[in-house]
């Protein structure tokens, strides 16, 4: 039987896009790997989870989106945290860090 990864608990691409977002603008795929590089393979986001949550995020103000030209010379739209997403990254941290305590007490981990 394979190693299977876990799913992203509801609302976390959310602060893993930010988050990712906050060293500077990157496209999509950049993004994806990202989160998949700093999390050791761990979490991998698929485009069919990633491009809606860019496009929501997008629609709430918390991101920006302009097309540039990727580190491949491709065309590619380059996502950038908006001041309102710097705002909400802090706030989902805070939650994050709460939630992450709260859960290892539970298991006695801490």
């Amino acid at each position: 039987m394979g190693k299977s990864k876990p799913d992203l608990l509801h609302g976390t691409l959310d602060l893993l896009i930010l988050q990712s977002l906050a060293d500077g603008p990157m496209h999509g795929w950049a993004i994806s790997r990202h989160i998949r590089d700093t999390s050791d393979s761990v979490l991998e986001v698929n485009q069919g989870s990633l491009y809606p949550a860019l496009y929501r995020l997008e629609k709430r103000g918390w991101v920006s989106a302009s097309w540039g030209v990727s580190e491949k010379g491709r065309r590619a739209k380059f996502y950038s945290l908006d001041s309102e997403g710097s705002e909400r990254l802090a706030m989902e941290e805070e939650h994050w860090r709460a939630f992450y305590l709260a859960v290892n007490r539970v298991l006695r981990i801490v």
